[in-house]
């Protein structure tokens, strides 16, 4: 069992908890997600790890409710516990792997929508540790639902908020201020993508018009976590990957986000799933005991 130490909302419906969890935070790195159950009949459910103490012991998570497991979540309070904990999972931020003297030569940044804000928030924080100031736009729907701005201003080099409805921050879409920052003459070498799908594409196509490589992750389309499933699949390039065993991260200009979205529709549904399969074949994979293909 996996002691919860401090559970409550960070704004609107957006909740934050602080889970006891050892062997993880000793392991984890920025970008890596965890599967969470709340009792033995959960279901499995990938979050990704928005903050680490390997001191204390502890990890930080951060979801938003959108069925009956995370509902259920959103009920437990400190001094409750988690079935399980499993993690970490996925591959870590290639910031954090690559060498560190040529990712202190690179002017990175980062792109956050809505609980996207969350996974965002340990890379900018890893690099600030090692001397690298990144710059973080932080886009909401509105000023309620901004996350993680006072610890997000204390690592990141330059904050940028705004709100679609410009109740807070600057006004407008995250595309809107990558597209600022570019007429005010800031240039970068790499930007960060994370957020909804729909958010995701539109920063791509916003960066690709300045050749701005960009990676994204792509946490929203996993369910199973450990590619058995085939939830998660995708193609970048001419390349089938598995977003939870392969990333979660890639390079976004390289992902058809319109396939990936039409997809992830298709998947919810049992006949979608079977139309998957004999679309995919040998590539879709098995192992959810949904789908069949385990069969």
């Amino acid at each position: 069992m996996y002691k919860i130490l401090k559970a409550g909302k960070l704004a609107g419906n957006i909740y934050e908890m602080i889970v006891e969890a050892p062997r993880v935070a000793k392991r984890c790195l920025p970008g890596q997600f965890v599967i969470v159950k709340a009792d033995e009949k959960g279901e499995r459910i990938p979050l990704t790890i928005c903050d680490y103490d390997r001191e204390a012991g502890t990890i930080t998570i951060v979801f938003q409710p959108v069925g009956a497991s995370t509902e259920k979540f959103s009920r437990l309070q400190a001094g409750d516990s988690f079935r399980d904990f499993v993690g970490p999972l996925g591959r870590p931020s290639e910031l954090c792997t690559d060498d560190l003297e040529e990712v202190r030569k690179k002017k990175i940044l980062f792109v956050a929508g809505g609980v996207g804000t969350a996974p965002v928030y340990p890379q900018v924080k890893w690099l600030h540790e090692h001397g690298i100031a990144a710059d973080v736009i932080v886009g909401a729907k509105t000023k309620d639902l901004v996350i993680l701005e006072k610890e997000l201003s204390e690592v990141a080099g330059n904050l940028y908020v705004t709100t679609d409805d410009g109740s807070y921050g600057r006004s407008g879409m995250v595309t809107k201020v990558i597209e600022d920052l570019h007429n005010e003459g800031k240039t970068y070498d790499l930007c960060v993508s994370i957020g909804p799908m729909i958010m995701m594409k539109f920063c791509c196509l916003t960066t690709k018009k300045y050749n701005l490589k960009t990676i994204v992750s792509m946490n929203p389309i996993m369910v199973d976590g450990t590619g058995m499933c085939g939830a998660c699949r995708i193609v970048v390039g001419d390349e089938v990957k598995f977003a939870c065993v392969d990333g979660p991260e890639f390079d976004g200009h390289l992902i058809d986000f319109d396939a990936a979205m039409k997809r992830q529709t298709l998947y919810k549904t049992e006949e979608g799933r079977a139309l998957l399969k004999l679309q995919e074949g040998d590539t879709h994979h098995g192992g959810c005991g949904n789908c069949g293909g385990d069969k």
